[in-house]
């Protein structure tokens, strides 16, 4: 499964690559995530609980992340195991480009999954795979930009940087 997107976040290149590497906003953001712990340097590790079709699982696993080039270029690499389910492995290279708004992250994910996971077809694997990207990057943004107030576009100037800064620490409290 391969796929590439970007999506524009409110913040500086700087804060986005800050929340790529901080545990807590990863945890937040990766849908089933009931732990995540470690470092950039010496990596994460994970319990993602997921169901795809109708395999429901536990992965334990763990995240690298390499080739970094602060606050430019990460390549993020993963391999999870549900034990009877199968596993899942794959990577994500992640670009961070500075506009006018704030930051573009280009991602690139490639994946591949094993056992009864497999076994599901490519259509439903690869769904999945793309709504799990969906919903983590979705989730990151918010968690970076903060939730937009009612009616109104996030700002990426202004006095909102401490409010949204305060929203990430209630968050991820």
């Amino acid at each position: 499964m391969h796929l590439t997107d970007s999506r524009d976040i409110a913040a500086d290149p700087q804060t986005v690559w800050n929340s790529l590497l901080d545990a807590e906003v990863l945890k937040a953001c990766v849908p089933g995530c009931q732990e995540m712990h470690g470092s950039p340097e010496e990596g994460f590790e994970a319990v993602v609980v997921q169901k795809v079709g109708p395999v429901k699982a536990t992965f334990k696993g763990a995240v690298e992340l390499q080739d970094m080039n602060a606050p430019e270029s990460v390549k993020i690499v993963g391999e999870g195991k549900g034990g009877a389910a199968g596993f899942a492995k794959g990577g994500a290279s992640v670009r961070l480009e500075p506009i006018e708004t704030g930051t573009r992250l280009h991602y690139d994910v490639e994946a591949k999954v094993g056992g009864k996971l497999a076994q599901l077809g490519s259509r439903i694997i690869d769904g999945f795979a793309k709504k799990m990207a969906d919903q983590f990057f979705a989730k990151f943004q918010e968690a970076v930009e903060g939730p937009a107030p009612e009616g109104e576009d996030p700002s990426p100037e202004g006095g909102d940087g401490e409010k949204k800064k305060g929203w990430l620490k209630k968050l991820v409290s």
